[in-house]
């Protein structure tokens, strides 16, 4: 590892991952390209974070922390953070000088908008051939839609996710936590891992797509299929029925997941409904999804017998099931502490917060611990020769 680097964090620390010596230049900004990023990061790859002057977007999002952004924070770990405004030119210079000795490049502006930069796919390419380029967008490269913004929310709408995560017959949800940006990040790290490992047979980079439409549309694989000769307008709801969700107890709310015959003998034996573990009107799933209304009444006047946590312990390991969480039980959950999900991470603002790392476990090579987020332009004088406290009086 060169330590002279520019991409190479003071901060950096701990034992190397299987990226460890991949430098990566992060243009992008919100949450599919930076956490993609950010999971490149976790394997140990050097990320340089650039902002343009107004910084990421994701800084100003709401937040109760004072000065910070939590979503921020949290999208954003183990990289360095500068500051660049790529119209113009010493700074365009110094982003090309980066590019040289980059492995990876991401960003995730319209098709449009980096050959108006000057760092569209062809150019970088001549600059350094063995860089691979990752775009992500909302809709693709090509197409009528390929220059609109995309948002996750949009793309859960516009892909019929929002219309089968509602009630049957209701009005379209919203699924929120920004499932569409979180998966499009994983097939960024997925796809540049790849194009990496390709590289070593090849030498050369590559141009690499990652789009909100593509990520939208995977995560509905099981749905996505339009057999020959059957209607277009047919069920794609995977849910099991009634019987397999979430229900109230006494106190509190608890998932259950009884779609194999073991875990509907194991409900009914456990809840007190023996009568209906053997009901041939039930024995499989689809019957028990056909005749839900009958079952459901009857599990939740049973349910109304314990708590949630009482039930969760009461069927242990013979039924799935999970009494329903806030997020904040996370951070002191036994099975998270168990698998050290959960770190303390010092921030010169903050002070310190407690977030999520490691999302992947590697044996032997772990990958170094995480640092926190940057705050705005905070490694202009390590990464660019250059003291970024100046830089608002510029």
């Amino acid at each position: 590892m060169d330590t002279a680097s520019p991409f190479r964090a003071p901060r950096r620390r701990g034992p190397a991952g299987p990226l460890s010596g991949v430098k990566v230049l992060d243009l992008s900004a919100y949450i599919a390209g930076p956490y993609g990023c950010t999971l490149l990061a976790d394997q140990g790859a050097d990320v340089v974070k650039v902002e343009p002057p107004d910084g990421d977007n994701l800084r100003q999002y709401p937040s109760t922390l004072d000065q910070e952004s939590r979503a921020f924070l949290g999208v954003n770990r183990s990289k360095q953070g500068v500051v660049l405004d790529l119209k113009q030119a010493a700074d365009h210079a110094a982003l090309l000088r980066l590019v040289r000795e980059a492995d990876v490049l991401v960003h995730n502006f319209r098709p449009s908008v980096p050959k108006r930069l000057g760092i569209d796919f062809d150019s970088l390419s001549v600059i350094n051939p063995r860089l691979i380029y990752c775009a992500v967008t909302g809709y693709g490269e090509t197409g009528p839609m390929k220059d609109k913004a995309g948002y996750d929310q949009v793309l859960q709408t516009m892909t019929g996710m929002c219309t089968l995560q509602g009630k049957r017959g209701g009005a379209p949800e919203i699924i929120y936590g920004s499932v569409v940006d979180y998966y499009a990040a994983a097939l960024l790290a997925g796809g540049v891992s790849s194009a990496l490992f390709e590289r070593e047979r090849s030498g050369l980079g590559q141009f690499v797509g990652v789009s909100l439409l593509r990520s939208a549309l995977t995560m509905q694989s099981a749905r996505v299929i339009w057999a020959e000769g059957e209607a277009l307008d047919i069920g794609r709801d995977m849910r099991s029925g009634g019987v397999t969700g979430i229900h109230p107890a006494r106190e509190g709310h608890l998932y259950l997941s009884a779609n194999t015959a073991r875990f509907w003998k194991a409900l009914c034996r456990l809840t007190g409904l023996d009568a209906l573990a053997d009901d041939p009107r039930y024995d499989t799933v689809r019957k028990r999804a056909a005749h839900a209304a009958e079952i459901v009444p009857q599990l939740h006047d049973a349910l109304q017998a314990r708590t949630a946590r009482e039930w969760e312990t009461h069927f242990g390991d013979e039924v799935p099931c999970a009494a329903a969480n806030r997020v904040e039980d996370m951070f002191e959950h036994p099975q998270v502490l168990a698998e050290d999900m959960v770190a303390e991470i010092a921030h010169p603002v903050v002070g310190s917060y407690r977030g999520v790392t490691r999302p992947i476990v590697f044996g032997r090579t772990p990958g170094p611990a995480p640092f926190a987020a940057p705050t705005f332009d905070q490694d202009a004088e390590h990464v660019l020769a250059r003291d970024g406290r100046t830089r608002a009086s510029r």
